[in-house]
């Protein structure tokens, strides 16, 4: 295994490269403990549930393409084409569209959920990644994590109206309602800034656990749940101090994040297990570990049909889960071999998005030998 210690030196590209390169398979053979899994477009990523259209949208990474599900019927019924390295995508339902990062394009595709069809782009930060819909103000925030800022899109006029320079290697955020503020992940700083819709600007910033990526706000207990990449875990925020006041061990590489307001429960994606990590929010602790795809990433919870959608990068499917169904047992992890193996092919990605990204070492990082490990 690669020690935390240099993967927590490495975040910046090794977050963006296991986001942007399609990870290896851990293993093989049809999700266990989910209702369906629906085959989608190459190296799913993102999610996004639109209530209006009773429908699912998943950015495919890998084909420039956005994949449209119905929950009814558990099928794609559309396939919508996008800019490079489509990320993350949000729900917008004062417009009825959806939001979807462009990574390599630094571009924002805004989605007509009528149509199915994009119907603007808007020029965004370097690298963009997670992004959130503020109801408050009409407003979309992007982590721009190549740039160390966000971007604010307003949704009527389709353009930026502010940008905010936050930690580094922003990878997403989250709109908390009840404050007007906007809680961002800093990847390599180990923080989450956060941000007021009104001003626009960082009004405080707290540490979290290792590599934090994705995050989701709790209405219900006035909580953001962060899911710490490095360090197998979720730290739970409290928005009245912003402080952290519970940390929850899940699996391994935790990734995405959705919260399920009906069960009061909050589902976390672990990369590196094939697994969906849920979490009840009255007791901050896992109550049931679910196994899904290969890889799994984002993840939405879909309030009209109760379910949850997990996006599997490493088969190209998509998970759906029935809180309901969900077993208070925990599924197998996968061999410590299995993980040793992850390690090795996303270090490899490392070198590559290292050319591709910076064109040199980034300063203040240790450079990548030809072996694709981190010298010290």
């Amino acid at each position: 295994m690669v020690s935390t210690t240099r993967l927590r030196a490495s975040a910046p590209l090794f977050l963006f490269a296991a986001l942007v390169l399609a990870s290896a398979p851990l293993a093989h053979g049809q999700a266990q403990g989910a209702v369906a899994t629906v085959a989608v477009g190459k190296g799913p990523a993102g999610v996004a549930y639109d209530p209006g259209r009773g429908e699912v949208f998943v950015t495919d990474l890998l084909n420039k393409s956005v994949s449209v599900i119905s929950d009814a019927t558990d099928k794609v019924v559309a396939t919508v084409g996008v800019g490079n390295d489509p990320a993350e995508a949000a729900y917008d339902p004062g417009r009825g569209e959806v939001f979807v990062t462009n990574a390599l394009d630094n571009t924002t595709s805004i989605i007509s959920d009528a149509s199915d069809s994009v119907v603007a782009t808007v020029k965004v930060g370097l690298g963009p990644t997670g992004l959130a819909y503020d109801s408050g103000r009409g407003e979309v925030f992007v982590a721009n994590y190549l740039g160390g800022t966000v971007s604010v899109i307003s949704d009527a006029s389709g353009s930026v109206v502010a940008t905010i320079d936050v930690g580094h290697d922003p990878y997403a955020p989250a709109y908390d309602a009840a404050k007007g503020e906007v809680f961002v992940t800093n990847a390599l700083d180990n923080t989450t800034s956060v941000i007021s819709d009104t001003t626009n600007k960082v009004v405080a910033t707290l540490g979290v656990g290792g590599g934090p990526t994705g995050v989701a706000y709790d209405a219900s207990r006035g909580q953001v749940f962060v899911a710490d990449y490095l360090g197998a875990a979720v730290s739970v925020v409290s928005d009245a101090n912003d402080s952290v006041v519970a940390t929850v061990k899940v699996g391994t590489d935790p990734t995405g994040v959705a919260y399920d307001q009906a069960d009061g429960e909050v589902f976390v994606t672990n990369a590196g297990n094939g697994t969906v990590s849920v979490i009840s929010d009255s007791t901050d602790a896992v109550v049931a570990t679910v196994k899904v795809g290969n890889d799994p990433s984002g993840v939405d919870y879909d309030s009209g049909m109760g379910e949850v959608f997990a996006a599997n990068n490493g088969d190209d499917t998509v998970s759906v889960i029935s809180p309901t169904s969900v077993s208070t047992a925990s599924a197998p992890e996968f061999p410590e071999s299995g993980l040793a193996g992850l390690a090795l092919v996303v270090m490899a990605s490392v070198a590559v998005a290292s050319k591709v990204f910076y064109g040199k070492r980034r300063p203040g990082l240790p450079p990548v030998s030809a072996t694709g490990a981190l010298s010290s």
